[in-house]
């Protein structure tokens, strides 16, 4: 029994009313919950099972510092946890590299030692995380290279601990990738000179079935042209050869039936790569007869590139494409030699000025406009790259919304059908002018999913502004920091120290207000 320890009467009893808690509840009945109620138990239970998992990373912090599985004669403290709890290996290691990761250690004297990602630790301490985001973030940081600075560390692992308490693992390490492309831009990327020798494309001898296996290398150039191709042409219901009734051509054609794409749509059981394949048939087919790509969702049908003019500059890192991928600035500026000029003009806060129109669909600036500006999907969460978004009326036009950029922004099809007044539905409006992101479109949860229906932003597609604007505000705090710590050290006067450290701190924030003025001009 624990009550037979120092310390284990207070453990004992809170264990005996957790396993009565959970014993009542394998016995209570759910089927008079109602549908809300159920979606509470589910949030709240799942809450709770995270703070567990945190109360088991105390755990093994504690055996692991009192030596419990060498006394025990095991190897190690994964070996302990296998032995002692019948897991397998593998949940063992897991829970292991959490504790190392969001533990509380100590030191040799038992004071408590930094950990290794506080700002994650906290979250999954609130229960608003859980072991997966842990991971997925753990796996971020680690491959930070180490020439990046401890604040732009501190500051990555903030921003990935912040966006894990309302996305998924799997979204977590999405924005982990592109959050390493800004930390690191030059140095993952293979030179020029690599890219240009590893290039290729094999086409291989055609098989008794006639058909012909194709495999290579595309460089960052070919791949962005490819992209707003096959974004075009490869989606679900269109150029089916399966389907007979599959509209054929580009899905922006005026005489295409809408109601027959949509029918051809749930037809169509073709994966992503065949509808690839499909799609490439079809595009070379035009180029060889005609030409006649058309336009995509209002545009010509072309690479488009969004760079700032930092990296114009200093022509270094990489540039986004509308299709989502990364270009590396040296690949965009060739390919910008034989591109027709586009330019867009934003505000202070980085939205596009106004290109508002009178009509119900938005115009080929609008949506340029949209592209530079937004990225892609402003869902929170969605990864969605511009070529596969629509404009969406932030104010429904059926509610008299009009077709400005003010009311516009990009969703992709799936989020767009997600705007609805119905149970589910998510709530779109423009974020004021004293919010911290002025301008930008905020989303609203329904309940199931956050029952306090909390505005969100979309930082999937902005993480270099985001980067920049915390890290100033994380170094202007360690600044203000280190004023109070030197006060308190010398013994200052209190009032006179205090007037020198407002002072400091006004000066601190407007440096960074002027940083973030400065990042917001550069946005193209």
């Amino acid at each position: 029994m624990l009550s037979n320890s120092v310390g284990g009467e207070i453990v004992e009893a809170r264990l005996t009313a957790l396993d009565a808690i959970v014993d009542g509840l394998l016995d209570d009945d759910m089927t008079g919950l109602s549908r809300d109620n159920l979606v509470e138990f589910f949030q709240r239970f799942e809450t709770v099972l995270r703070k567990a998992t945190a109360v088991g990373h105390r755990a093994i912090v504690e055996a692991v510092e009192r030596r419990v599985p060498e006394d025990l004669g095991c190897r190690s403290i994964n070996d302990f946890l296998v032995g002692t709890l019948r897991i397998s290996g593998a949940d063992a290691a897991r829970r292991v590299k959490g504790a190392r990761k969001v533990g509380t250690w100590h030191a040799a004297d038992g004071g408590e030692m930094d950990q290794e990602l506080p700002t994650t630790a906290a979250a999954l301490r609130d229960g608003a995380i859980g072991p997966d985001h842990v991971a997925a973030v753990a796996k971020t940081i680690r491959k930070v290279p180490r020439m990046v600075g401890f604040d732009e560390i501190s500051v990555a692992e903030k921003i990935l601990a912040d966006a894990a308490r309302s996305v998924t693992p799997e979204e977590v390490a999405k924005i982990g990738a592109h959050l390493l492309a800004y930390l690191n831009p030059d140095g993952d990327v293979p030179d020029e000179k690599e890219r240009t020798r590893r290039r290729g494309l094999r086409i291989g001898k055609q098989g008794a079935d006639l058909m012909t296996p194709i495999s290579g290398l595309l460089d960052p150039e070919a791949r962005a042209l490819l992209e707003p191709v096959l974004a075009k042409l490869a989606r679900p219901g269109m150029n089916n050869p399966d389907d007979p009734e599959s509209p054929s051509g580009d899905v922006e054609s005026e005489s295409l039936d809408r109601d027959a794409l949509a029918k051809a749509a749930a037809r169509d059981t073709r994966t992503a790569v065949q509808r690839n394949h499909d799609a490439l048939k079809v595009a070379l087919r035009h180029v060889l007869s005609s030409g006649v790509l058309g336009s995509h969702r209002g545009l010509p049908v072309t690479a488009i590139l969004t760079m700032s003019v930092t990296q114009l500059e200093h022509e270094t890192g990489v540039v986004s494409t509308a299709s989502g991928g990364l270009v590396p600035i040296r690949d965009a500026l060739r390919m910008a030699e034989n591109a027709h000029p586009v330019l867009a003009i934003f505000d202070h806060h980085g939205r596009p000025l106004h290109l508002g129109r009178a009509k119900r669909l938005a115009s080929a600036d609008q949506r340029l406009a949209l592209i530079a500006a937004s990225g892609g999907c402003t869902r929170p969460g969605c990864d969605a790259p511009a070529t596969l978004t629509a404009v969406h009326h932030i104010i429904e036009w059926r509610d008299g919304g009009p077709t400005d950029i003010t009311n516009e922004d990009l969703a992709c099809d799936g989020c767009h059908a997600l705007v609805h007044d119905g149970p589910g539905g998510w709530e779109t409006r423009v974020a004021s002018a004293d919010t911290e992101y002025p301008g930008r479109t905020e989303w609203i949860p329904p309940p199931h999913i956050d029952p306090e229906q909390k505005p969100r932003v979309n930082h999937r597609h902005h993480l270099g502004d985001l980067l920049s604007a915390a890290l100033a505000h994380y170094r202007a705090r360690r600044e203000a920091e280190r004023r109070e710590h030197r006060r308190r050290w010398q013994r200052e006067p209190a009032d006179s120290a205090d007037s020198a450290d407002s002072a400091d701190s006004a000066d601190s924030a407007d440096s960074a207000d002027s940083a973030d003025s400065a990042d917001s001009a550069d946005d193209p």
